[in-house]
């Protein structure tokens, strides 16, 4: 192990050496003989054959010959504890290189670097990441290590796949009810709460997404793994937003454009108002006054409030959270499917 550990922290200070070999010619020739040698031990090590026990020896004699004069009975417990040193360095170096692949994979096949906590990869696309819960020690910490492992080769195949919006059994509201006849239809899966959503939706309403394609919509309130939601009255504008649906086609779109587009006498966006500053009573009558504004007389909106809490709307949400997480395995929002493809982040304007 010794000489493999030599490998790896010659190669990690190889670039400061070809700087300083600029200068001082010979630094590198030593640099490279000491390479090749760690090269030759490591290249045996790899065909499971010996090393030469001469560079092994060279790197302890390197490291304790200052010790060897002053303190002898020193050498043989420093002598173990390079050995102990050396493979703590390799196991360390193996799982850089595992984790670095992983994050790579992960990245191509997740659209995130972390499995887990997508917000927390940079790399990956703008979005609003559905997060897992974090480890609470480190056995589930090793575990979940594998586990994303698993879910990263799962969703391999699908970045192969043609996507048919007619395999998601989702429950949606309808974007312009009843004009989109004969149009392609493309999945929109969005958080009423989440930044990201905001930006891509009035993207697509500017571009015209919205008029080329026959846009189902899919009001999803991101949960953490204990079942909280993520954005404050998410979970209430998605409720009314089902239940208006069922009302009136094309009524619940009414109340995400405000959201999403307006702006109150402060000049803050509704959805900020939404996440910080309403409780979810304050809410409600604002979705009311929403759907009074649209001509729906006092029966309709007590329609709408029975039906927002009626148990299979909730079966509703939880089913949509099943498709969303389980059956694509989307890591954040907005997601949407169209033209055989799914895309996941924000929607930019071409």
């Amino acid at each position: 192990m010794v000489c493999i550990a030599a490998f790896i922290i010659l190669a990690i200070i190889g670039v400061f050496v070809a700087a300083i070999s600029i200068f001082k010619p010979k630094v590198g020739k030593n640099y490279l003989k000491a390479m090749k040698k760690a090269w030759g031990c490591l290249w045996k090590k790899v065909r499971l054959q010996k090393c030469e026990t001469g560079f092994k020896d060279d790197v302890k004699n390197t490291l304790l010959s200052r010790v060897i004069v002053k303190h002898p009975k020193w050498v043989k417990p420093l002598s173990a504890i390079i050995e102990v040193v050396s493979v703590v360095i390799v196991i360390i170096t193996i799982w850089a290189l595992l984790t670095a692949i992983k994050s790579l994979l992960a990245l191509w096949a997740l659209g995130s670097c972390n499995v887990t906590k997508p917000s927390a990869c940079s790399l990956g696309a703008e979005v609003c990441s559905i997060d897992e819960s974090e480890p609470k020690n480190p056995a589930e910490a090793f575990g979940r290590w594998f586990t994303e492992w698993g879910e990263i080769f799962e969703a391999i195949p699908d970045k192969f796949k043609t996507y048919n919006t007619d395999e998601y059994n989702f429950n949606y509201v309808n974007v312009n009810p009843g004009i989109d006849a004969g149009k392609t239809v493309a999945i929109d899966i969005f958080d009423p709460g989440c930044s990201v959503c905001m930006v891509s939706y009035r993207n697509q309403k500017e571009a015209g997404f919205f008029d080329e394609y026959d846009v189902h919509m899919v009001p999803f309130a991101i949960q953490t793994a204990e079942d909280e939601y993520k954005f404050a009255n998410s979970e209430i504008v998605v409720r009314y937003m089902l239940a208006a649906e069922q009302v009136r086609s094309g009524l619940a779109v009414k109340i995400i454009d405000h959201i999403f587009t307006a702006k109150n006498h402060d000049g803050l966006y509704y959805q900020e108002m939404f996440n910080n500053y309403y409780t979810r009573e304050e809410a409600i009558l604002k979705l009311e006054a929403w759907l009074e504004a649209e001509n729906i007389d006092t029966d309709g909106i007590k329609q709408i409030r029975e039906i927002a809490y009626y148990p299979e709307t909730t079966d509703k949400m939880s089913e949509n959270r099943q498709i969303v997480e389980k059956q694509l395995r989307v890591k954040g929002i907005p997601s949407m499917i169209y033209d055989g493809k799914m895309h996941t982040g924000l929607w930019e304007k071409k």
